[in-house]
């Protein structure tokens, strides 16, 4: 992920920035993921990394038709992990803390919050992190 390393003025602007992109940009399926079709998604520079197995994104998108439940939960929090260690492993934070929620039977919300070793903690709530329209 080295195109992180450039930092803009404010540090947090850019964490926020790589937040988004790991949580929101959709990583490849494993092979064990169950998938509608042959499709896995991806995004297509993973196929060239520049350090072997480092991939973008998370596999969030997997939840979509899935109805929300206990399990849904645990996986969500465990995506979210996965598409966020990269900032632990590079050290660009100490550490990852995911909280996913259920405000509505059809919506999971997530609060990220990021230990900096600059200091104050970052703290990044995201209301509609899932919404699945037939999660009943």
């Amino acid at each position: 992920m080295q195109a992180f390393a450039l930092t803009a003025q404010d540090p947090r602007s850019w964490l926020e920035r790589a937040v988004v992109i790991s949580l929101f940009t959709w990583r490849r399926a494993e092979p064990s993921d169950p998938v509608d079709d042959q499709d896995r998604q991806g995004w297509w520079a993973d196929a060239f990394p520049a350090v072997a197995n480092d991939r973008i994104g998370s596999r969030l998108w997997l939840l979509r038709r899935r109805t929300i439940t206990a399990q849904t939960l645990r996986d969500a929090r465990r995506y979210c992990e996965e598409a966020l260690q990269w900032l632990l492993d590079d050290g660009h934070v100490l550490a990852v803390v995911v909280t996913i929620t259920r405000p509505s039977p059809t919506q999971l919300s997530g609060l990220i919050v990021l230990e900096r070793p600059e200091g104050d903690p970052l703290s990044l709530s995201f209301d509609n992190l899932l919404q699945v329209p037939n999660a009943i």
